[in-house]
């Protein structure tokens, strides 16, 4: 009944067994594993911020005040560095406010939790985060999954209640398939049923966009079209945290009602400080976003010439199919026997027979290392399972998704 060693076995043999291992820094787009060096191809430090020597100079200087916040926001957490950076990434965003939360995690569960009911519906796409997902089970309120990003679905899906809200979730930026949401199309649906709709633009925030702002940016899309917008702290800005943007009403009543954000301390004062000073350079660098859309061309063309099962994605999120998990495993072992860190993304972060090597690129990357990486595709190629015909399967094959 508690045989837990036995299901871990069953993991093991399905090659679907996940490790910790160590890890140390090397410099922007490197790690030491196991005494070697490897170039790293799978961080989410999408402008390489993490290590930029301003971002750890000015947490250093803050935590010199001390590390830890003492409490949850409401009781003594809040400090002049979390208003701060709530102000800033409200007026970077084009919003009325901005809440800070510890993770993604706890605001996307915080945020569906407080606004949904028994009463209530809420559409998911049906390759949402798992927070959004968990958040939608949370809350109690009748759960529906449309296609993934099929508009034409969620529109056949809607039934309104007969008392209550209607609230449409999706990821802007698609973590594992590298796709945008038709966001757009989204904000149409919801103003025509009188539904909110909430992004969670953790992938997104600054990468997309003309300012960094955004999916959202990149769509033309603002405060009214799109109500809740979630965001990360520890992808392109490099640091650690989330956020939520919306009215003032919205974040008040955050404040009031979303139990992930009243019951648990509040971060470190030293990483909103270290996240304001990202968050400068995110803005005030835009040649980090340019020489990141370089790489995403070249290391596109490359693929391409090379034949294998690339996905449809102009953003850092590069996923590579391979099909089954052992063999996306044993890929992504040779490749780090070649110096390069590229994590098998396997079920059930993604639907069975869909497993992949996620490869991000990052502004801190050279051309010369994406060419590096290109050469030992090649030298792989041969082993690949997969074919281009497999590339649409993610999209459909949503059964087996938790």
């Amino acid at each position: 009944m508690w045989d837990l060693a036995a299901q871990l076995v069953e993991r093991e043999r399905a090659g679907l067994y996940r490790r910790l291992r160590p890890l140390a820094p090397r410099g922007t787009v490197a790690l030491s594993a196991d005494g070697r060096r490897l170039n790293v191809f799978c961080s989410n430090d999408y402008l390489g911020l993490a290590q930029d020597p301003r971002v750890v100079t000015a947490f250093q200087r803050a935590a010199a005040d001390g590390v830890g916040s003492g409490g949850a926001h409401l009781i003594t957490g809040h400090r002049g560095e979390h208003e701060a950076l709530e102000a800033e990434l409200a007026d970077f965003l084009g919003r009325d406010r901005a809440l800070l939360f510890s993770t993604g995690y706890m605001a996307n569960v915080g945020v569906i939790h407080a606004l949904l009911g028994k009463t209530d519906v809420v559409y998911e796409d049906s390759l949402n985060h798992a927070s959004l997902l968990d958040g939608a089970r949370i809350c109690g309120a009748r759960r529906v999954r449309y296609a993934h990003a099929d508009t034409a679905d969620l529109r056949a899906r809607l039934q309104p209640p007969a008392e209550g809200r209607q609230l449409i979730v999706t990821d802007g930026l698609f973590s594992m398939d590298g796709d945008v949401a038709p966001l757009p199309a989204l904000a149409r649906i919801a103003a025509d049923s009188g539904a909110w709709l909430m992004v969670d633009d953790a992938h997104g925030i600054g990468v997309l966009g003309a300012t960094g702002a955004g999916s959202l940016e990149a769509a033309g899309l603002g405060q009214d079209d799109v109500p809740v917008l979630v965001g990360t702290l520890g992808k392109a800005f490099g640091t650690f945290g989330a956020f939520v943007a919306g009215s003032e009403t919205l974040i008040e009543y955050l404040i009031q009602k979303a139990r992930t954000f009243v019951y648990t301390t509040a971060s470190p004062p030293a990483l909103a400080a270290a996240s304001r000073a990202s968050l400068e350079l995110v803005r005030g660098e835009p040649w980090r976003r340019e020489h990141l859309r370089r790489l995403i061309a070249r290391f596109r063309r490359g693929v391409e010439q090379l034949g294998l099962p690339l996905m449809d994605s102009a953003t850092p999120i590069q996923p590579l199919l391979v099909g089954e998990a052992q063999a996306t495993l044993d890929i992504s072992r040779a490749l780090e026997q070649d110096g390069f860190l590229v994590t098998a993304i396997r079920p059930p972060t993604v639907p069975r027979g869909t497993a992949r090597l996620r490869i991000t690129l990052s502004a801190g990357h050279s051309e010369r290392q994406v060419d590096d990486l290109l050469e030992a595709l090649a030298r792989l190629a041969p082993r690949w399972p997969a074919r281009e015909d497999t590339v649409a399967a993610p999209a459909a094959a949503t059964a087996d998704l938790p």
